[in-house]
């Protein structure tokens, strides 16, 4: 049984569950007439709207252009997991850039969820917080790399909030067969996605951020100064530039553009399941992902659905019945809920970058930009723009260390470059099943 219908990448949030479930919504004007200011953003999701925060905060006249509206991206329509790290590994990490640079960006990123939490505490910012998410192992070899896992971040990096959970205690809290154990995180989390990125913009706002919606930006001239033109006509001269549009950045700044890839993907959400039954799927609420390539990750809403995402695109191309090959995902794991209906499906992109290590960096003197979070971005987005911010004020240190994780190009070119990474992800798909 499929109810809703089917929302792809390009009407971003609007047919979600998410954007369904925001009473209030401001409509904010569209950029008419040429501004001056400090600093103009180029985003207004979880990135550019901590940075306008930040900004703002610091006493920097900020504009942000947004091109569609506040959290129309990525940021708003997310699997919504709060999760320390980063989409690649320490040890990659390590390899990237050392030991000593390993650290420091693992204690950011420690720092980032307790950012995330302070802000919702202090800009009260009711966006379904709650606390606890596991990964979770299908496979013995799973089993053995949640393993060693935990005695790395504790043996290495001294991260203490981690518990492996073995099959008897998985299933008291979980009514599903299908994982062996998980490894679960007290310290992260899962949020309304769409809430919290509205809730970061309404601070920047109140704090003195000049935000506009339906206002791309098109092109960028560096002189003296530097313009933004948008697609209403209208200009943005300002003194520092942020770009913070990710997987929409299309060919705005090329030289980013060839560090990213764009990649579809997609969740659904059930109808209303009510506590009991809720409570059944994930007793204590936590948000849980699979450790497979091609993951599955799902959680309970606040009003007792299962959000469930599980299927990616490579050419950003949606897949054909979409609802319906992500409900036979989930039936995999809950198939008591055969009955149950979809109300909402939908979908977009999100950026990555090959060695699936954020990229973070300076563009040129007064040019700086954060992207390439590879899926897991809530908590790293809002602690970005922060650090932009601390370089726009004069501080870049913190940012330097992410602008040293070397990044290339996909390879193959605009032409090439997706259908190699779909053949590539068929290995990754291969190894999932072994």
């Amino acid at each position: 049984m499929t109810t809703g219908r089917i929302v792809v990448a390009e009407t971003g949030d609007a047919g979600s569950y998410y954007s369904a479930s925001v009473s209030v919504r401001p409509d904010l004007p569209s950029l008419v007439e040429d501004v001056d200011c400090d600093v103009c953003v180029i985003g207004a999701g979880i990135t550019g709207s901590s940075a306008a925060l930040e900004l703002a905060g610091r006493g920097f006249d900020t504009v942000v252009l947004e091109a569609q509206r506040v959290g129309w991206g990525a940021s708003g329509r997310s699997g919504g997991q709060a999760i320390f790290g980063y989409a690649c590994e320490q040890h990659k990490l390590e390899r990237l850039v050392g030991k000593a640079d390993a650290r420091r960006l693992w204690d950011m990123s420690v720092e980032a969820m307790a950012l995330l939490r302070q802000r919702l505490d202090a800009f009260q910012i009711d966006c379904d917080h709650a606390p606890g998410q596991i990964h979770v192992a299908i496979k013995p070899r799973q089993h053995a790399e949640l393993l060693d896992w935990q005695r790395q971040l504790e043996d290495e990096y001294d991260y203490r909030s981690l518990k492996m959970m073995e099959r008897d205690e998985l299933t008291g809290l979980m009514e599903t067969e299908r994982y062996i154990s998980g490894l679960y995180d007290a310290a992260s989390g899962h949020l309304h996605p769409l809430k919290y990125t509205l809730g970061l913009n309404a601070a920047a706002r109140a704090a003195g951020a000049r935000v506009f919606e339906h206002s791309p930006a098109v092109s960028v001239e560096q002189g003296e100064g530097i313009t933004v033109e948008t697609g209403t006509g209208a200009r943005v001269r300002c003194r520092h530039l942020l770009i913070c549009a990710n997987a929409y950045l299309g060919n705005l700044i090329k030289p980013l553009r060839s560090k990213i890839m764009p990649v579809g993907t997609y969740i659904v959400a059930t109808e209303t399941l009510g506590e009991e039954q809720a409570r059944k799927l994930i007793g204590n609420n936590m948000a849980v992902s699979d450790v497979n390539f091609v993951l599955d990750y799902f959680r309970l809403s606040a009003d007792y659905r299962l959000l469930f995402g599980g299927r990616v695109s490579y050419s950003t191309i949606p897949p054909p019945s979409l609802s319906y090959s992500i409900r036979s995902r989930m039936l995999k794991v809950y198939p008591q809920l055969k009955d149950v209906a979809i109300e909402y499906a939908w979908g977009g992109n999100v950026a990555i970058t090959v060695n699936r290590a954020p990229h973070f960096g300076r563009l040129d003197r007064d040019v700086y930009f954060a992207q390439g979070f590879s899926g897991h971005g809530i908590v790293m987005t809002g602690f970005a723009g922060t650090l932009l911010a601390e370089a726009v004020a004069g501080t870049a240190e913190r940012l330097d260390v992410f602008a040293r994780i070397p990044h290339h190009p996909f390879p193959g070119g605009p032409l090439l470059r997706t259908p190699a990474l779909v053949l590539a992800m068929a290995w990754f798909r291969l190894r999932d099943l072994l």
